[in-house]
């Protein structure tokens, strides 16, 4: 049963082959005998069983809904009523909302069963999935059990690349929903900004954050999005746009189609990483598109723009965890010493540091020299996409510099190690949807991924092309050998 894909699963239940009830305890039955991935801070089992079983009379009533009895993995930055949700911090530890966000609650009323919250670097700030409260999270590609899964979305990425869940949610801000994708193997959609409610995440930084499905194919991530997409009038930087059924696409040609490769970011990729993409230009080419190499000049500020506009607006959002209204708390002898204690014992290092290069770029010093300059370069990036749509229907890249890293081998310099989204950001600064499907193997039996941009709200083109690269890519799958 946990060897089949969201839409192969949904065939399956349709045809009660099974129940949800059964793949439900099957599922976590593999959460436990794996336990050691780390991949879920808090399990609903009860929850989930309950669901299953209401699923199970509304499939035998012929009342289905959409995604009735699929069991997901849900990231512990989407508050969910009732069920302690973490944002991967101490600070949280003790926080069980009141109220269900608005990607969770779509998927509840499409029948899907939350197995429970997973893994995530703390307040989703990381690019491995090491700055969590709750411990690292193990990719299950790791026989030996010590590479990383990519952050921050690195528990959901785990979680379904390990058959620990049929699909999950992520998040992604720079990246955290692809570059995990392509180290674990997985499928990972960054929609548009707007294209899904932020309403129920717990913010990082609002103006780049964004919801988005984890999977094992292109069509499950068509099949997820449209049940998460679309406007909310508890988000006013929602979409009205109509939210089309991504799932036909998965079937159409690339025939005719314009696919734009960026000669800045062969810049520095190794040899491995060139001949992953050469193969997805000549998988594209062999389907009827055209290849055309464009220009985004302005794309080699991205990463430090990010890095602006991120820590500014994390901190800010970070202000409220102060010990008064929700969360942890370390008393003092008086207010201010009450909220240095607990935000000193509350953060990590990583959201302390961020926090601390936020507060500086937004200071009255250094607002205009930092964050107002950065604000314009953004600008200059979104210029540089709009001209080359244009030209080309979508761009292809790699979607990481190099396959997933072993734990101990991540570098210990902070800037350093924010290279690993260098080739993610430049979606989240322009706003665009994005894709990474995976493609190969490296040497070291790693996995390598493709990343795919397109215009704004076309997330049906990536749907499109990203099916034609899976299918003829046959990237193979994880077998139970390899946990």
């Amino acid at each position: 049963m946990f060897n089949l894909s969201l839409s192969e699963t949904k065939k399956a239940l349709l045809n009660k082959k099974f129940s949800s009830v059964e793949l439900t305890k099957c599922y976590f039955e593999r959460i436990k005998k794996y336990k050691e991935l780390n991949a879920y801070i808090t399990l609903c089992e009860d929850k989930a069983l309950t669901a299953a079983m209401e699923a199970d009379k509304r499939i035998a009533e012929g009342m289905e809904r959409d995604l009735e009895g699929i069991p997901l993995g849900i990231k512990d930055l989407f508050v969910t009523k009732g069920i302690k949700t973490t944002s991967g911090s101490k600070m949280l530890d003790n926080f069980i909302p009141p109220y269900e966000s608005t990607v969770t609650q779509k998927l509840l009323d499409a029948g899907a069963v939350f197995l429970g919250k997973t893994n995530m670097d703390e307040f989703a700030m990381g690019s491995a999935n090491i700055t969590s409260y709750y411990g690292k999270v193990i990719n299950p590609w790791s026989k030996d059990k010590k590479l990383v899964p990519g952050g921050s979305s690195g528990g959901s990425a785990a979680a379904v690349a390990g058959h620990l869940c049929v699909a999950a949610t992520g998040s992604d801000t720079g990246g955290s929903i692809r570059q995990p994708a392509a180290f674990s193997g997985v499928v990972g959609l960054k929609p548009t900004y707007g294209r899904c409610s932020r309403y129920g995440m717990i913010a990082m930084a609002s103006s780049l954050d964004q919801a988005g499905p984890l999977t094992k194919t292109v069509r499950d991530a068509a099949i997820f999005l449209r049940n998460i997409a679309g406007y909310d009038e508890k988000d006013s930087t929602s979409s009205k746009l109509a939210v089309p059924d991504y799932e036909q696409f998965a079937d159409k040609s690339v025939k005719g189609m314009r696919i734009g490769i960026p000669k800045e970011y062969m810049d520095g990729m190794s040899e491995e990483i060139m001949t992953c993409w050469n193969r997805g230009i000549q998988i594209l080419k062999e389907a009827g598109a055209e290849v055309i190499e464009v220009s985004l000049p302005y794309s080699k500020y991205a990463l430090p723009v990010y890095y602006i506009i991120q820590p500014a607006e994390a901190s800010a959002n970070l202000a409220r965890y102060d010990g008064v209204r929700f969360g942890y708390r370390e008393d003092g002898a008086t207010l201010d010493e009450m909220y240095k204690n607990t935000r000193a014992g509350g953060f990590g290092e990583e959201v302390k540091r961020r926090t601390l290069v936020g507060t500086y770029v937004l200071s009255a010093g250094y607002f205009d020299a930092y964050y107002m300059k950065a604000l314009k370069i953004q600008k200059l990036i979104k210029a540089d996409f709009n001209q080359a749509f244009e030209k080309v229907d979508a761009l292809l890249t790699p979607t990481t510099p190099t396959s997933a890293f072993a734990f101990g081998e991540e570098p210990t310099d902070p800037v350093t190690m924010y290279l690993n989204d260098v080739l993610t950001v430049t979606a989240n600064i322009a706003g665009l949807p994005g894709m990474s499907v995976p493609m190969q193997l490296d040497k070291l039996g790693r996995p390598l991924g493709l990343q795919l941009i397109a215009p704004a709200f076309k997330e049906e083109t990536l749907i499109q092309i990203g099916s034609v690269m899976e299918k003829e890519a046959k990237f193979p799958t994880l077998q139970e050998v390899s946990l």
